[in-house]
């Protein structure tokens, strides 16, 4: 019984020259952070766990430039053309294209207002500087990363964890839904982990892309946190000693079902819980290089399936493609009636709602589609596959279910964002999601489509 009869198991892999880095990033505790409508303060008292940027570089070669993936524990982009001119003036800084950028925030909901537009609030005044703080740990995490980059191998592997739940929970009596714990929806479990080694097998740094709003600390909340993502880092970094970089998934309806707290305990309970996880996905790996084959049977009480591990060289392929995805958009107000809306209104969460309400309207313009990047990287034979907005769950499980053979790393919050992406079956229904979205029905199926044709044509490619 020959070993081609059954295919090998080994992990999606790349092989090439990777640079790590990481920069604390955690603005003065008395800044702008108000982030929820039911918040009664505007600023913090102070900081829970440091807030971290983490850097990752790829290249074939020192002459190649490279593919720069960056994440920070950052909420979200309140307005885009802030967005546009903080990526503008980074990718101008590194001297890459567009394409070889993905700077992911990890959307935590205790982090600092990111908008100078609100420089007049209080604790506005240091928005500016940790702009520019924020643009200065970028480029020298970068710098950093492509002095120590040296010949590694970057292997992934999935897991589960049961920190993510579905958060559509049924108002049945009001005909609508609430944002919260559903225990009657199953959720999206999956985790994907890269490892990171060198040519003496150490660990120098590990990628963790899971899918789960950071909303454990809200309204009560009085500090600056990266809510669970920091205390899974914790427990990631002391046992690999090496940087760990976090990747939100398609998290549009999944949350953990203890949030809404200002108690960072849950926080970091929550976050323990992904980091045993993620240490769990590490232990179940296969060393680098090595793959289970198939040698043969051997008589006992039972006639037995011998696997026995054998080397293999990874692909060192890599490609960064910048696609768009047209979306068709909801019937909206102007920006105008918008602003008229917001100047007349005194309620403090409505106002909120307004404020949020008119960076969107002013991100996609007043016209009827809204043409949204996507970004594909080819690293290997494994995908990481970015987007602004927050798609649901089904983004990345169509595109795992299509793509079983490659490790795909699904992300929202990349480069900007804009709205939610849910399915079309919750369109007309009274969902927060679907009315926070300008775009229309159908534009997250849409997103699905064009992300697998893109990843489809670059491996028939080659």
């Amino acid at each position: 019984m020959g070993s081609q009869i059954y295919p090998t198991l080994k992990h999606s892999s790349f092989a090439g020259l990777i640079g790590v880095a990481q920069k604390d990033i955690t603005p003065p505790a008395a800044i702008y952070s108000r982030n929820w409508g039911a918040s009664k303060y505007d600023i913090a008292e102070g900081i829970h766990r440091p807030m971290m940027l983490t850097c990752l570089t790829f290249q074939s070669s020192k002459e190649e430039k490279p593919l720069v993936l960056i994440s920070a524990d950052l909420g979200w982009w309140r307005n885009s053309a802030d967005e546009l001119l903080f990526r503008g003036k980074l990718l101008k800084a590194l001297n890459i294209e567009a394409e070889r950028l993905m700077f992911c925030l990890s959307h935590t909901h205790a982090g600092p207002v990111l908008s100078p537009n609100d420089s007049d609030k209080p604790g506005g005044e240091y928005i500016g500087s940790y702009f520019q703080h924020l643009h200065e740990s970028a480029v020298q995490a970068v710098s950093n990363a492509l002095t120590s980059s040296v010949l590694s191998i970057l292997t992934w592997h999935y897991g589960t964890c049961k920190l993510a739940t579905n958060r559509d929970l049924p108002d049945f009596d009001n005909n609508r839904f609430i944002v919260g714990f559903n225990p009657g929806r199953n959720a999206d479990d999956t985790l994907l982990v890269g490892r990171i080694t060198n040519e003496k097998d150490d660990i120098t740094g590990t990628i963790v892309n899971y899918a789960c709003h950071p909303t454990t600390l809200a309204w009560e909340n009085r500090l600056i946190s990266p809510d669970y993502v920091g205390a899974m880092r914790e427990v990631v970094e002391s046992d690999t000693k090496a940087p760990c970089l976090f990747l939100q998934g398609a998290s549009g309806e999944l949350a953990p079902a203890e949030q809404y707290t200002g108690d960072t305990e849950v926080a970091d309970k929550n976050g323990r819980q992904l980091g045993y996880a993620v240490m769990a996905t590490l232990a179940s790996m296969l060393p680098p290089k090595i793959e289970l084959s198939f040698s043969g049977t051997v008589e006992s009480g039972a006639l037995l399936a011998v696997w026995k591990r054998t080397a293999y060289q990874p692909s060192g392929q890599l490609l960064s493609v910048m696609a768009e995805v047209p979306f068709n958009l909801k019937p909206l107000p102007s920006l105008a009636e918008i602003e008229q809306q917001y100047q007349d209104c005194e309620d403090r969460v409505i106002k909120e709602r307004l404020a949020r309400k008119r960076s969107i309207r002013k991100a996609i313009g007043d016209g009827e589609i809204a043409r949204i990047p996507l970004w594909v990287w080819r690293l290997g034979d494994s995908f990481l596959i970015g987007q602004p907005n927050e798609a649901y769950s089904d983004f990345q499980k169509e595109l795992r279910s299509q793509l079983s053979h490659h490790a795909v790393a699904v992300m929202n919050i990349v480069n900007g964002g804009i709205g939610y992406l849910p399915p079309h079956e919750l369109y007309d229904k009274d969902i927060y999601q679907e009315w926070q979205t300008p775009f229309a029905s159908g534009s997250l199926e849409l997103l699905i489509k064009t992300a697998t044709e893109v990843v489809r044509k670059i491996i028939m490619e080659g």
